[in-house]
């Protein structure tokens, strides 16, 4: 993270390879003007907020300007409006520099507490709780946030370009609780200082899809190597012990995880890897997990007693950092102390989070469950094309909050987002909610799901072993949605649906039989096991993608906890459920697929979390960090939605 003295701003901007956007629409149009000199080139633009005005929310006041984007939702910190900007450049480009100007700060008394950010919700069957509570900031004589502004730069994936990120976030209005004071700025004017790249990161071609299996699935998997290459996807199987024992690059790295990642960096710049596909899972383990194929965990603890750890595939798809003006290998360890992804107490690795290649999963814990998801793949990209049933979407949703305080039915609300998005596409949507009485339990769910969909979306609450919601504003019932132990009665043979599913630990891919033994960890211990849904065989979101005769072509959900949103808080008239953490992401790839044209299945994945990281910058926040961190695509990255032509 760098700071100058100022920020920037503009509604689209294109110079020189460098692209800005933004998400707000009600901003005048920004005033733009390049200047070039040598090699170093310079980008200028201005914005312009209005007063911010206050209005009573209970026993708090909101704050909100025209021209921000969204407000601040660091928990237990006060709610103020924000503005995102993302500048896009070209890998090899060296930023000089990001300096803001703005008018003479005003301020204005604040006749009462300006709100805190609500908690985030989980998706974890508890009851939500809506209560404000009020952090550190509120009793500290000192303006927040203690700048006008910041700036990251990030380096990702723009479709099939890499490219730098540079995402300024402008505050223009900030709050000093302890003297009642709102300061404010109306004007800022951003300018970028930066020289053009000459070298891209790689220019090789060689292969679209990299497959990293151990030797034990080779074979199973080669019938699916040359589906790819006759497609046109160019596809190279390699197995964990060529990538340990160094066949093709060097062994880098102080795991196998690790090993890993270096080795899909090679793969990247020395051969043009686009997608890449692990392919194993859980291979048993009782005193300590047995992998396939490597897995990395997030050691982020968000203080909700429930994890201090969890899955994250991100971690193999994030290669690259901006660090010290050079693009650089990002190994979620920065502060070197061998913990990834900590953030913690006083310990915080600071992360890119941005793709750099699209990653999915095959979680097979078995030769027959790669056989069948390469059997069901094949099927999927020869025979969907041009059926009716592909261009159908079903919603699964009730009220996932049921709070007093709070009128909207969240998951409703989700599945009818997602559903629009794709209507521009003439996707035809069938929808179960508990408001309606169409989704009254899980033979709802089985008949519908077994009639052929193209799209499936459940929104509400789950656990490894099944998915559940509310009835409108009733939290002490339950209708249950689909349990592990109901997914033989899915008969959509043929007919596979990409599944986004939205809930806690649904893709929560380590769960074992395994720990039912572990009594011997204590009573206490035990006994969570079986509450959080951790003795399934496995996950409900795998199970739902390998199920034989059925179930969906691949699935994405959380790994871990999953959070919404509640209520209005940013008063823009929109639900923030929708706007927000896990309801945000789970749309976005929707209208990703819709409005963007990313009909392959991983590009539609990291493509919505690259624009949540835009967004939200998750080093700010460890929920916005563990929303994309966990969200989790198990299936075939390089998948046609869709299908291929005949």
């Amino acid at each position: 993270m760098k700071k100058a003295l100022c920020l920037l701003v503009v509604s689209v901007l294109v110079v020189s390879g460098a692209v800005f956007a933004t998400t707000a629409t009600d901003t005048p149009p920004a005033a733009r003007e390049k200047q070039t000199g040598a090699a170093l080139q310079t980008v200028t633009a201005s914005v312009h907020f209005d007063t911010p005005r206050m209005t009573a929310d209970g026993h708090y006041l909101r704050v909100a300007t025209t021209g921000a984007t969204d407000v601040l939702r660091a928990q237990t910190t006060p709610l103020l409006p924000y503005r995102t900007e993302t500048m896009t450049f070209p890998v090899g480009t060296s930023i000089g520099g990001v300096s803001v100007t703005y008018d003479r700060p005003q301020s204005m008394a604040v006749p009462g507490k300006i709100s805190p950010a609500p908690l985030a919700t989980a998706y974890n069957m508890k009851a939500a709780d809506a209560t404000l509570r009020e952090g550190p900031v509120y009793v500290a004589d000192a303006f927040y946030p203690d700048s006008w502004y910041d700036w990251s730069v990030g380096v990702g994936l723009d479709g099939r370009q890499h490219v730098l990120y540079l995402s300024v976030h402008l505050y223009p209005a900030r709050y000093n609780p302890s003297t009642a004071t709102l300061e404010y700025v109306n004007d800022m004017d951003i300018t970028v200082t930066y020289t053009p790249g000459v070298e891209p990161l790689t220019t090789a071609d060689e292969f679209d899809l990299l497959i990293v299996t151990p030797e034990d699935f080779s074979e199973a998997l080669q019938p699916l190597v040359e589906h790819k290459d006759s497609h046109g996807v160019a596809t190279r199987l390699v197995t964990l012990g060529e990538v340990y024992g160094g066949a093709f690059f060097d062994v880098q790295g102080r795991d196998q995880a690790e090993q890993v990642k270096y080795f899909i960096k090679n793969a990247v710049e020395d051969w043009g890897v686009r997608y890449v596909m692990l392919v194993g899972g859980r291979n048993g383990g009782l005193l300590e997990e047995k992998w396939w194929c490597p897995v990395r965990y997030s050691h982020l603890d968000d203080n909700s007693n429930w994890e201090a750890s969890y899955l994250s595939d991100l971690y193999f798809a994030d290669i690259y950092k901006y660090d010290n003006d050079e693009v650089v290998f990002e190994d979620w360890d920065s502060n070197g102390n061998g913990v990834f992804a900590e953030w913690r107490m006083m310990s915080k690795d600071i992360l890119d989070l941005y793709p750099d290649v699209y990653v999915g999963r095959l979680a097979c814990r078995n030769n027959f469950e790669v056989q069948e998801m390469v059997e069901k793949i094949i099927t999927y990209e020869t025979t969907t094309h041009g059926s009716d049933w592909a261009n159908t979407f079903l919603g699964i949703g009730g009220d996932t909050f049921p709070i007093e305080s709070d009128p909207y039915l969240e998951g409703e609300l989700a599945i009818s987002a997602s559903a629009d998005y794709l209507a521009e596409l003439g996707v035809t949507a069938t929808l179960l909610r508990t408001s309606d009485g169409t989704l009254s339990g899980s033979h709802d769910v089985v008949g519908a799901i077994s009639e052929g969909y193209g799209f499936l979306n459940f929104e509400g609450h789950g656990n490894p072993m099944g998915w559940a919601t509310h009835p409108p504003h009733d939290d002490e019932v339950w209708i249950n949605g689909l349990k592990v132990g109901e997914m033989p009665q899915l008969s959509n043979d043929g007919m596979y649906p990409v599944c986004i599913v939205g809930g806690c630990h649904n893709s929560q891919f380590n769960v074992t039989l395994l720990n039912l033994l572990k009594i011997y960890e204590g009573y206490e211990r035990w006994y969570e096991y079986l509450y959080k849904g951790e003795i399934s065989p496995e996950s409900f979101s795998w199970w739902l993608a390998r199920k034989i005769g059925g179930g969906a072509i691949a699935t994405v959900g959380c790994t871990g906890l999953g959070y919404g949103a509640i209520g209005d808080y940013n008063d823009d008239g929109v639900p923030d459920c929708i706007q927000r953490y896990g309801g945000f992401i789970d749309i976005e790839f929707f209208r990703v697929y819709a409005q963007e044209g990313k009909d392959i299945l991983g590009e539609a994945h990291g493509t919505a979390v690259a624009n949540y990281v835009q967004q939200f910058p998750p080093m700010k926040d460890q929920i916005d960090a563990k929303t994309v961190q966990g969200w989790v695509l198990l299936g075939d990255p390089s998948l046609k939605i869709g299908g291929y032509p005949s």
